[in-house]
């Protein structure tokens, strides 16, 4: 069995609004946003002319009812209203969705080239790496990542900003309009709420975190027990792979239950914050209604101003776990681009050139691990044109001959070279295009059989591919395959 490798941890015990790897997260996105510095600036503007828009509706409501009085011209002021009323309520749709559609290709073209490049750096990283990853637990971290790119832009650009740009348009217009104390105790009850939200989902996040990391681990179990699929058959073991995966997902289970029941805990906080709010809002508000310094229009405005805030603050804890959430799966996928590969080619590194095809092994030491040596010493040639069988016990290093001159791993002594060239003078691509190979086990990619055989070679011609499959097959077996 491989070991496991996990990373650190990026929870804390102590609450904080954005840890290293959140930023470590935003710092490395950074760089794919700006590509498109024009249509995020444009995306930015939709966002703020519809917030103006979706805050003038409730101004224009307002109007409306307090000049819906008998007497001349009644009639007319009122239609001219609500006609603007209807403009700005489609103007909030229309600019919303402009934003959407101008911000997606930003979106998707960021989440294609992290993918891309996370993808590149893993295929470039050394063999070690990945016998000690879990792919399983790897794919899964990727997967997370990229969907968590998504939902930051999503949540931050289409929630969270907006909400503080409407919390600015309305306190300015409740003191601009009426009192300071009508500002005060909306400011007042947002903060309190905002902070309260920030350290009881601070203080929930690592029950999320803990439910990641039981989530990789079982489904890296599924994943091997299912790849060793004809092992576990061979032993009789699919009872035993079963209890396996479930006490992973016990696991998972108990701090799933945590995460839902410190869920119900912020919401009923957070309702109780903003009752207590909007009752002494609404309280001023009609006070000021009976001593006639407001009119029943400004109850109104006041009102709907209140529930147009308070509505998506409702879904601010859900907002910000999402947001951390996805920082956090994000900081997995950043840090694998972080990992440095141990095989490099040299900086004046040069395409192998390849003559005879002369291999020489020259005093190779090696070893997986420093305390128990694969090879010593080992020193052979093997002339152009001739063959070689490497015989020994399981665990002696014939493998590990072939890994060496594939450049897989690096000799700790000697050198390895081909037609007098030290392979670690050369670039890998050049090496390795060079030698031929048949695996030991049989690996079949889940494509078609002619996309496996032309694999060594992707742009070779389709007679040369099926030349291949010929010179592979013989007999009854040719005839059937070939008949022609």
């Amino acid at each position: 069995m491989r070991p496991h490798h996990h990373p650190p941890s990026t929870s804390s015990s102590v609450p904080h609004a954005f840890a290293a790897g959140d930023w470590r997260a935003i710092h490395g996105l950074m760089p794919y946003l700006l590509a498109f510095k024009g249509r995020v600036f444009f995306a930015l503007s939709c966002l703020v002319l519809a917030k103006v828009a979706n805050v003038g509706v409730p101004l224009l409501r307002k109007e409306i009812i307090d000049r819906l009085e008998p007497g001349k011209g009644a009639l007319m002021v009122p239609v001219a209203l609500v006609l603007a009323y209807g403009a700005l309520r489609f103007s909030t749709t229309l600019f919303n969705e402009l934003r959407d559609g101008v911000f997606a290709k930003v979106t998707q073209r960021a989440i294609r080239s992290i993918a891309l490049s996370v993808f590149q750096h893993l295929h470039a990283l050394n063999l070690r790496f990945h016998l000690e990853r879990h792919t399983g637990g790897l794919s899964r971290d990727i997967e997370r990542g990229t969907r968590g790119i998504e939902s930051l832009l999503r949540f931050t650009l289409f929630s969270i900003f907006p909400t503080l740009v409407e919390m600015a348009m309305v306190a300015g217009i409740l003191a601009w309009k009426y009192d300071l104390w009508f500002a005060l105790i909306t400011l007042v009850t947002l903060g309190v709420y905002i902070a309260l939200t920030v350290v009881i989902t601070e203080w929930r996040t690592h029950f999320r975190r803990r439910m990641n990391e039981l989530d990789s681990k079982a489904n890296a179990r599924a994943i091997d027990s299912l790849i060793n699929y004809e092992t576990v058959k061979y032993f009789g073991n699919e009872a035993w792979e079963a209890q396996r995966y479930d006490q992973n997902l016990a696991r998972w289970e108990e701090a799933a239950v945590k995460s839902q029941t410190s869920l119900a805990l912020l919401n009923g906080i957070q309702s109780l914050v903003i009752g207590v709010g909007a009752v002494a809002l609404m309280l001023r508000a009609t006070a000021g209604v009976s001593a006639g310094r407001l009119t029943v229009g400004d109850l109104v405005l006041i009102n709907a101003l209140l529930l147009q805030l308070y509505m998506p603050l409702n879904f601010l804890g859900v907002v910000y776990r999402e947001i951390k959430q996805s920082l956090a799966d994000m900081d997995r996928l950043f840090r694998l681009l972080t990992v440095e590969t141990e095989i490099r080619d040299c900086p004046d590194a040069r395409p192998l050139q390849v003559g005879a095809g002369v291999v020489r092994f020259e005093a190779v030491d090696f070893a997986y691990d420093e305390r128990r040596a694969i090879l010593h010493q080992v020193d052979f040639e093997i002339p152009a044109g001739h063959k070689v069988a490497v015989v020994g016990s399981s665990g002696a290093g014939k493998s590990t001959l072939s890994r060496l001159l594939f450049r897989f791993y690096d000799v700790q002594q000697g050198r390895i070279l081909i037609d007098g060239q030290d392979i670690r003078q050369v670039t890998q691509q050049s090496l390795r295009a060079a030698i031929g190979i048949v695996p030991q086990d049989t690996v079949l990619f889940n494509d078609t059989i002619y996309a496996n055989i032309a694999y060594g070679q992707p742009d070779a011609a389709r007679e040369e591919v099926l030349r291949c499959a010929q010179a592979a097959v013989s007999g009854k077996l040719a005839a059937l395959y070939f008949p022609e």
